[in-house]
């Protein structure tokens, strides 16, 4: 389905310009916030950076938003009643590797985008929101917790890019459920009297060995990795209590928590090998398969095509990561585009990821991202045939 554009309310070359304009601002937020690396829901440097510069632009802050002490909602109200459209940000860091998924982008080319919005079109329909959506990394589920928490009532379609090593319009997404596996065991001088002691940590390793034997009889669509969070805490004594952190992924919800089901089978049965116990929680909600509206998706590619970005749909075919955009996309419009900032064959979440985030090249393709996207939204406010092509979309996504 698609949506053809008819004359828009701002010229291609005007709202170019005004992003132009906004590139020196986004580039020092985007560099400030990749020098200062701060994990999911630690981000208030990146809060204060995003807040304060969409508040100089006319915008009206609330902070925190939705329960959350780095969420924000800055709006830009128009001049007449109209649609609701969010900008996403996202800004938090890896540990251990910083910027590796090119957060810093993210936010700085949103706020970039609802600005230049709202410059090249200040008596605009509607209202033009950023929202900063903290902790998606490592199962945070900002979006979620926000959703959940009633800050996207009455949105009517949300928009953000992702940096990656090839430009895409759409791509899949795959299903999430984050999982801490906990062995409890009997702790002993483990040379004196090891007998005596049941090691939570030699289950832990039989668990993952009982994982490996898994992956033969997995669908290939499947994921499951993880690391030991908890091994002991000296070699002279019997671990008492070990735990593994990983994450199930598939297609969908169903299937993945199908395969969660058949992880706490494999717990419980080493568990009784081992004569320890295991509890399975979760460390954050299931993040859900992800729904790409492809009207919104191709009205972004027009527009970064123009400005000489190569830009294709993703095929489904190939693999993929999971973000709690999935689960938004379950109640609204959204996109989701990838935007080429590295070299291709560099992978998401590395060092190499995180140095070419902070590149000029990066900021270059920040600068498109942000103009498709700030096109995306002055065409949701002032074209209704558009937003009612991309409902049309997603209510007969909803109704399968």
């Amino acid at each position: 389905m698609s949506a053809a554009a008819p004359s828009p309310a701002v010229p291609p070359r005007a709202l170019s310009a005004e992003v132009a304009a906004l590139r020196p601002r986004m580039e020092r937020v985007s560099r400030a916030i990749h020098a200062e690396p701060e994990l999911k829901f630690e981000e208030f440097a990146a809060q204060k950076l995003l807040t304060e510069w969409l508040a100089e632009a006319g915008f009206a802050v609330a902070a925190p938003a939705g329960g959350l002490g780095t969420a924000f909602v800055a709006t830009h109200e128009g001049s007449t009643p109209g649609p609701y459209v969010a900008v996403l940000a996202e800004y938090d860091a890896l540990p251990g590797i910083g910027h590796g998924c090119g957060h810093n982008l993210i936010a700085s080319g949103g706020a970039a985008a609802a600005i230049a919005a709202v410059r090249a079109l200040p008596d605009h329909p509607g209202t033009v929101a950023v929202i900063g959506t903290p902790g998606e990394e490592m199962g945070g589920a900002g979006k979620i917790r926000l959703a959940r928490a009633g800050v996207f009532d009455g949105v009517d379609a949300a928009v953000m890019f992702h940096p990656a090593d090839r430009s895409l319009t759409t791509r899949h997404g795959l299903a999430a459920a984050h999982l801490r596996v906990g062995f409890t065991g009997v702790s002993a001088h483990a040379a004196k009297s090891p007998w005596e002691g049941r090691s939570a940590l030699a289950a832990a390793q039989l668990f993952l060995n009982a994982l490996d034997s898994l992956r033969q009889f997995m669908p290939p669509t499947a994921r499951i990795h993880g690391i030991v969070t908890d091994g002991g805490q000296a070699p002279n004594v019997v671990p008492a209590d070990a735990a593994v952190d990983l994450y199930v992924r598939d297609r969908t919800a169903a299937s993945a928590e199908a395969l969660v089901a058949r992880v706490e089978r494999a717990a419980h049965g080493v568990a009784m090998a081992t004569e320890t116990t295991a509890e399975v929680s979760e460390t954050g909600p299931m993040y859900a398969d992800r729904r790409n509206n492809t009207v919104l998706a191709e009205r972004f590619g027009q527009t970064v095509r123009a400005l000489g970005l190569d830009i294709v749909p993703g095929d489904p075919a190939t693999p993929a990561g999971s973000s709690d955009i999935g689960n938004l996309s379950q109640l609204l419009p959204v996109i989701h585009p990838y935007v080429q900032i590295a070299e291709r064959g560099t992978p998401g979440h590395s060092e190499a990821m995180r140095e070419a985030a902070a590149t000029a090249y990066a900021h270059d393709r920040t600068e498109i991202a942000a103009t498709g996207l700030a096109r995306v939204v002055l065409d949701l406010l002032t074209e209704p045939g558009f937003l009612s092509a991309v409902r049309a979309e997603f209510d007969a996504a909803e109704a399968v």
